[in-house]
């Protein structure tokens, strides 16, 4: 099928050639070669529209750019469709959109960052949203659009409607989907009735439509078992809720967002709910999570004016929120209730007294300390006893796979083995382009330069990065003294100036983490010391917004990645850096040395131990052929256990066995093989998975 245009309306605005040229820049890599880039690119918005022609012969497009004020541009073409059947409508017409946004966006030096897209448009072009959000990093927002002269939601008089223009129909579209961003060009977190967390905004963000993607980014048994369930539970019409402390910031967010949208893509009925913030216990919780993992100062207890503040923040959540009649928790609500940790199992209590039928999981997503808190008096068995009373009543223990996380108080054949889950389709891993990579890069080095932080020189130089949170378990000491090490072996072996990296750690937190600031604190005030402050002018220290695809790029161009935690659950970080191809350091804590594989798409080492972590970083930079062989297999090794798709096949088995009325007692053994088992679905031989052997989880 081919095409022609007829132009109605083409865009006016002309880009100023001066401006350009001013923006331009110039700069060299680290081996030398030039690339021309721009010092900056304005974000816009746009909005999209197009409707058939009366005849059928074509389609009208329209097209409107917006700067997040007023519209600034529009056009507005005709496509006519010759028959030829290698091309459809839909593949033409996403073409004919996508290269438009292009050509203007680097025509005006524009990084376009959400637009408006017509419901009609999405059933002329079903896949034009999915390409938008891949391919040109735009979020597009689904708006059901009037397409007939008159008033937004009054009914139109089809004996007097006149087709409305197709330009009008895109500008209303620019329109509304501005108002779904925030200051910082980011979406804006939707919280609904009941406090559910109404995941891209409540189904109108559209970043992936239908479930090709999903299929081709994981191997063919994870989607046969995810979709076999999925459909089990979507034919009996299940509902399952999962609950949380936060919507957004920490590891266990990022799942359930991704999680919701796959599940609404899956036609399952599912649902999330968080409580009402409170700082107070957001502080206790916090303290609690640092107890547990022996990371807090000895003094500190969960003291009983602690446990009733928290006690009573979570009752009055629960009879607000989701206990009332019509509540998820109420009779007639949900199937299948899923408790995420610490701070949510007071919750279990209450579900038992008002819904003694209702299954209930719990998930624990940290390391216990099981040895202090067998000690008598212990904080941490203070802080066990206080969630321990609450946690028993559930039905299932689920905990990541490492050695030692569950205190022999929790029965064995309660316990099931997930690890965390990261998505390859969101903005954290999904491939950019160049264009969106500089913009996020540009966008952090204007971050750094508004808080008075050193610029990474990249392109210009090579950069090794630790994204985490700035937490006390996160070995943020660690980093620094083994980067110092590194920069001393790089200066002995005469590397040119070109090719010394600088040291980047940065994150974002969640709103239930009050230590970030005095971590960061304390990290700034390290540099200040001997023998760092030598270094300290290369290394740059940053907290950034919630801005998925900014993490993203500072990945992408990385050299190198570490993950020098002390105390560790399952790091989706280590899993989002191998699958990215970066040779990885890291420690043999906690469920990451379930992730790395020494020596073959990164290196393990033990805790605290900086002159190793500065060995192999030294040998990465100067055997390119290691360098190399570990990128290449680190890009294969990821299993899809730690995928979306896995991590939620096994959240749909437990729910398709529990509302059957099912017992499930998983022993000890990893959720992900009870379901393969149960589903005929054996593991291949080369299919990677989570290494089984060796585990003892139960402590004593």
């Amino acid at each position: 099928m081919s095409t022609s245009r007829r132009r109605l309306s083409e865009f006016a605005s002309k880009a100023s050639s001066e401006f350009k040229r001013r923006l331009s820049v110039t700069s060299q890599d680290e081996e030398g070669v030039p690339r021309a880039g721009w010092a900056s690119l304005i974000p816009m918005y746009a909005g999209l529209s197009a409707q058939p022609l009366s005849d059928g012969s074509g389609v009208e497009v329209g097209l409107s750019i917006h700067d997040g004020s007023y519209p600034v541009d529009f056009s507005v073409q005709i496509l006519y469709f010759a028959n030829n059947p290698d091309h459809s409508v839909s593949e033409l017409l996403e073409e004919h959109i996508v290269q438009q946004l292009i050509e203007f966006s680097e025509d005006h030096l524009f990084k376009f960052i959400g637009t408006g897209v017509t419901e009609q448009l999405t059933e002329l072009a079903p896949g034009l949203c999915t390409r938008l959000w891949k391919e040109l990093d735009m979020v597009p927002i689904v708006f059901k659009i009037r397409s007939t002269m008159g008033r937004e939601g009054q009914a139109a008089d089809p004996a007097h409607s006149q087709p409305r223009p197709a330009d009008e129909q895109a500008d209303s579209a620019a329109r509304k989907c501005v108002m779904y961003f925030g200051p910082s060009h980011i979406p804006r977190l939707s919280i609904g009735f009941r406090n559910v967390v109404e995941v891209d905004a409540a189904g109108k963000i559209h970043l992936i439509d239908g479930l090709e993607e999903y299929k081709n980014s994981v191997r063919a048994p994870t989607w046969n078992v995810l979709t076999k369930y999925a459909k089990a539970l979507s034919d009996k019409g299940t509902k399952i809720a999962f609950f949380s402390s936060t919507p957004q910031g920490g590891g266990v967010a990022l799942m359930r967002h991704a999680m919701i949208r796959l599940l609404r893509n899956l036609g399952v009925d599912a649902a999330w709910y968080v409580p009402k913030p409170s700082p107070a216990v957001f502080r206790t919780t916090k303290n609690n999570h640092n107890i547990l993992q022996g990371v807090a100062e000895p003094s500190l207890r969960l003291t009983l004016d602690r446990q009733e503040e928290f006690t009573k923040w979570i009752t009055y959540n629960a009879k607000r929120y989701w206990l009332s009649e019509g509540g998820p928790l109420a009779k007639g609500g949900i199937d299948v209730c899923f408790i995420d940790d610490p701070q949510m199992p007071g919750l279990i209590p209450l579900i038992r007294a008002a819904r003694p039928e209702l299954p209930i999981v719990y998930r624990s997503h940290i390391e216990v300390r099981s040895d202090l808190i067998h000690k008598e008096g212990s904080p941490q068995a203070e802080v066990w006893k206080y969630l321990w009373d609450r946690i028993q009543l559930c039905d299932v223990f689920i905990s990541h796979p490492v050695n030692k996380f569950v205190p022999d108080s929790v029965p064995i054949e309660k316990v099931g083995l997930m690890g965390a889950a990261t998505d390859w389709l969101d903005g954290l891993s999904k491939p950019l382009r160049e264009w969106d990579l500089e913009y996020y890069m540009r966008l952090f080095r204007t971050q750094c330069n508004e808080v008075n932080m050193n610029p990474l020189a990249w392109p210009s130089r090579p950069y090794i990065v630790q994204i985490a949170r700035f937490d006390p378990a996160k070995g943020i000491p660690v980093v620094i003294e083994s980067y110092c090490k590194l920069r001393k072996k790089l200066e002995r072996a005469n590397i040119p100036a070109s090719r010394i990296p600088q040291l980047l750690l940065c994150g974002h937190g969640a709103i239930d983490d009050p230590d970030a600031s005095i971590i960061y604190d304390d990290t700034m005030m390290k540099l200040q010391q001997r023998p760092f402050a030598q270094y300290a002018h290369d290394i740059v220290v940053m907290r950034i917004g919630p801005s998925d695809q900014m993490l993203n790029a500072l990945l992408t161009n990385a050299r190198c990645c570490l993950q020098l935690s002390s105390r560790e659950g399952f790091e989706v970080k280590v899993s989002e850096a191998i699958h990215h191809g970066k040779p990885i350091v890291a420690t043999r804590a906690g469920g990451i040395p379930l992730q790395v594989q020494h020596g073959k798409n990164g290196f393990l080492v033990d805790v605290g131990d900086s002159d190793a972590v500065a060995r192999h970083l030294y040998d990465l930079w100067v055997d390119d052929d290691l360098f190399k062989r570990v990128s290449e297999y680190a890009k294969v090794s990821v299993s899809d256990e730690v995928s979306t798709q896995g991590n939620l096949a096994s959240w749909l088995y437990m729910a398709t066995k529990l509302a059957a009325g099912e017992t499930l007692k998983p022993n000890g053994r990893f959720i992900n093989d009870l379901m393969r088992e149960e589903a005929g679905e054996p593991y291949l031989d080369d299919e990677p998975r989570i290494p089984r052997g060796g585990i003892e989880v139960q402590a004593k």
